[in-house]
């Protein structure tokens, strides 16, 4: 028998705090042995505020966590019930995914977990993503470069680039500035 993936829904915004307290429960109960690891997909994101770039990680799939257990975790083809158990004991976890009504927990098919890590590398590889990205017709404020100051209309988003094109009016005149993301503020 091989190791098995199984999802775990947990309170959003609490999965970083969650799988503290499921590394600790793990250790303080010797359950290293049936759980091989813990995954939280994550991506970077930025955001520009007072004029500097912010940049923090954020869960790619909210309210999830992802384990991975031993084979030794198994009664057959079903996780041992106090293993199940004490980790649904950890504060922050709600329940495993495909846990209906009682029942036995489903691990994850090979080619969901296959399409989780892939995206999961995607997501290390990928870079900083902007958090809010800039609509058509927000105005905006310009607070780097030559035009700094000076207050103006989106009228392109070009997300690929992170560049936008931007109306500004001097001199009574709209002229059109080609400017990054983080060059500007709403």
């Amino acid at each position: 028998m091989e190791t098995k993936w199984f999802c775990i829904r947990t309170i959003s915004g609490q999965e970083k705090k969650v799988k503290q307290y499921l590394d600790s429960e793990i250790k303080r109960l010797h359950l290293d042995h049936f759980i091989e690891s813990i995954l939280i997909p994550t991506e970077k994101v930025f955001e520009v505020r007072n004029g500097k770039k912010v940049t923090r990680e954020r869960p790619y799939l909210p309210g999830y966590i992802f384990m991975k257990f031993s084979d030794v975790a198994f009664s057959g083809d079903v996780l041992i019930p106090e293993i199940v158990q004490a980790i649904k004991d950890v504060p922050g976890i709600v329940s495993f995914v495909g846990d209906n009504k009682g029942q036995h927990p489903v691990a994850l098919r090979e080619d969901e977990v296959a399409r989780l890590m892939g995206k999961a590398n995607e997501l290390d590889e990928m870079g900083e993503v902007m958090e809010n990205p800039f609509a058509v017709g927000e105005t905006i404020k310009v607070i780097d470069g030559a035009f700094s100051g000076f207050s103006g209309t989106i009228e392109e988003v070009n997300d690929e680039k992170k560049k936008l094109k931007v109306m500004v009016k001097i001199f009574g005149r709209n002229t059109p500035l080609e400017l990054s993301y983080l060059q500007v503020e709403r």
